[in-house]
């Protein structure tokens, strides 16, 4: 039996979720669907999930087609969780994105199909909800071709669309107006077929088209669309017909070296970790040590094996998926999804059996939103932190940081729908009431110029410290992170005294002169040197900050604000006042067209004044506005610099 990993993708309330009940039932895994309403789906079993009603943690569930196992993967659709979208769309053979048959076309939704097309995933096309009022149906499929991907062909048609008696009907290949489609598709993106066509004199086999469409899907070049309804079953049918024929099932062979991914981390009820890992080859057993290889995030080294970190585990339990949830086995493979227990040190990210080569890089943008996190009650101030680090392990990027002067705990958001679940979850699984301090933006801080700092060992003066350092701190291009280099030779000092420089120059950049983050350089060891046995690693821990303070103060540090590329589509007789409106949250218009009673503006915001923009935009624009926003890195901030709230005294950070 060959094997199939689907994600469910879509805009929050698409019904994705409902979409994964249905399909599980059509299959014969459960006997009726669950219901979001009312907390009683298979995916979303966190308590805090069914209260709310949204999916929070990515879960899989597993169904047969025909000779074909198909591990699905329900994402959330919010985009305060867009980190668990992240780690699902990287052990994908495939997707299905759901598309809402009244709202159309949504931010996310366009966002996630970027993503699903740069990493050239086949994906399937799902209109949902054309029972509903306001459904649409011929001008949508211009919307999705327009907006999402030009390779859209509807496989179906509607009749009594908006009601309850809505069904679908498939096109047949010799529907004439289907052919026609299916062939534009085809000539856009397949030369050889358009070479054949234009020598047939435009003269085309049907069966052919559907041969070359299955495979133009496969490359993602194409992308069929299903209409349906999934809470009443309508058009589910010819979805899984659609998956089968479509979506080609995954690779990889059990003879070859093992090789997996860590996508997911979850603590069952008595504390024990699972990780759940997608083979792509080799197998792996119960009883079986494992090499994991953890890259460390360093984004200049992603392709040197000497970088990545090894950790040994062995395998005490594993569990495939199959006919619905997870089963016990001695054995899984290449294209399994499976869980594995007894890997303590297991982080998500970490490549299973051999380092990674860069295919895991991360394809939407990082948190850009920070707040402090204090436990209301004194006697939990203890217990907070390790609470927070179990919440960590199933979503890293929180990037939980510890101040050192007074012990105050940060962590990173997306924004304030996940500052509520994270309240929910420490109060509902951990016990702990907190409170937060106000949402802020993370800003970063990158160097103006070369500054250099260098200390050595005064054998007649003063003793406190031991030792000698240098340091020269260059600018380096957005987006590198911290790179540290040995200028001295590497047996110049003993290995414990260069781990303690590097972990020393890491921290200190991490609270730059004004207070954030120093990043995109390039910190180099110029000097060094100690007296033995005098000095010790706390030497080095204890000067090496104060170098790099004096060489950023000499350098000079510009600071940068995340900032978001935007997509505006407004009637054209208000297009004035939106441009003033984009102007005045400190945006940057960079493009405008009309077409046809429309306009088209695209921009850069500040990432912190996109919510609001958002909110206000239906107001501005009589409800017909449309608004896209995507990460689009840092820029410099103009002006007084914003400077960091002191850790001590909560004043803004000496500059």
């Amino acid at each position: 039996m060959t094997t199939l990993n689907i994600g469910v993708l879509a805009h929050v309330d698409a019904g994705k979720t409902t979409l994964t009940e249905r399909l599980l039932f059509h299959a014969g895994v459960i006997d009726e669907p669950g219901s979001v309403d009312r907390g009683t789906t298979q995916t979303d079993s966190m308590e805090l999930e069914r209260r709310r009603g949204i999916t929070i943690r990515s879960a899989v569930v597993s169904f047969t087609i025909d000779d074909l196992k198909v591990n699905l993967i329900d994402t959330p659709g919010h985009s305060d969780f867009i980190s668990e979208v992240e780690r699902a769309v990287r052990v994908l053979d495939g997707a299905v994105l759901v598309v809402s048959a009244v709202e159309g076309v949504q931010a996310q939704t366009r966002v996630l199909m970027r993503v699903l097309t740069r990493l050239r995933i086949p994906t399937l096309i799902f209109v949902n909800k054309i029972d509903r009022m306001g459904a649409r149906h011929g001008d949508l499929v211009g919307d999705i071709a327009r907006r999402l991907t030009h390779g859209a062909v509807a496989m179906s048609t509607v009749t009594n669309r908006g009601t309850r008696d809505a069904a679908t009907r498939p096109y047949a290949l010799d529907d004439a107006g289907h052919l026609d489609r299916v062939v534009e598709v085809l000539a856009d993106t397949d030369d050889s077929f358009l070479t054949a066509y234009v020598r047939a004199d435009g003269r085309v086999d049907a069966e052919d088209c559907r041969r070359r469409l299955v495979e133009q899907t496969g490359r993602a070049s194409a992308h069929p669309v299903f209409f349906g309804a999934a809470a009443t079953g309508v058009g589910v049918a010819d979805l899984v017909r659609g998956i089968r024929e479509f979506l080609p099932p995954a690779g990889g062979s059990r003879d070859e070296r093992l090789s997996g991914t860590v996508f997911k981390i979850e603590r069952d009820s008595s504390g024990r970790k699972a990780a759940y890992v997608r083979l792509r080859s080799g197998s792996i057993g119960v009883r079986e040590r494992v090499t994991l290889h953890r890259g460390g995030g360093r984004p200049d080294r992603v392709h040197d094996a000497a970088a990545w970190e090894e950790h040994i585990g062995k395998v005490t339990a594993l569990q495939v998926f199959d006919q619905g949830g997870a089963v016990p086995a001695d054995r899984a493979g290449a294209g399994d999804i499976v869980k594995l227990w007894g890997l303590k040190d297991v982080r998500i990210g970490d490549r299973v059996g051999g380092p990674g080569d860069g295919a895991d890089e991360a394809h939407f943008a990082p948190p850009a939103l920070e707040t402090v996190v204090r436990s209301v009650r004194p006697s939990d101030a203890p217990l907070l932190h390790a609470a927070l680090q179990r919440l960590a392990e199933q979503d890293p990027l929180i990037n939980i940081r510890v101040d050192d002067l007074n012990r105050e705990i940060s962590v990173l958001l997306y924004g304030e729908v996940q500052k509520e679940v994270l309240k929910a979850q420490l109060e509902d699984e951990e016990g702990i009431a907190v409170t937060f301090d106000e949402t802020r933006v993370v800003y970063l801080e990158r160097l103006a110029r070369v500054g250099v700092a260098v200390h050595e060992i005064d054998r007649h003066g003063d003793h406190e410290v031991c030792a000698t350092a240098g340091f020269r701190i260059e600018p380096a291009a957005a987006g590198t992170g911290v790179r540290y280099r040995l200028e001295v030779e590497p047996g110049s000092l003993p290995a414990a005294f260069h781990t303690a420089i590097e972990d020393s120059v890491r921290a200190a950049l991490r609270r730059g002169p004004h207070g954030w983050e120093v990043t995109d350089c390039v910190v180099t060891l110029t000097h060094s040197g100690y007296e033995s046995p005098v000095t010790t690693a706390g030497d080095f821990r204890t000067l090496t900050p104060r170098l790099l303070e004096r060489a950023l103060r000499q350098a000079g540090t510009h600071v940068c604000e995340p900032v978001a590329h935007v997509e505006l589509e407004v009637p054209s007789d208000l297009v004035s006042g939106v441009s003033a409106a984009l102007a005045e949250a400190g945006g940057t218009p960079t493009d405008l067209t009309v077409r046809s009673g429309t306009a088209y503006v695209t921009g850069v915001l500040p990432l912190g004044r996109v919510y609001e923009f958002g909110r206000r935009l239906p107001g501005q624009t009589r409800g017909e506005g449309v608004f896209l926003s995507e990460f689009a890195g840092h820029r410099r901030v103009e002006g007084a610099a914003p400077r960091r709230p002191s850790p001590v005294t909560g004043a803004a950070a000496a500059g």
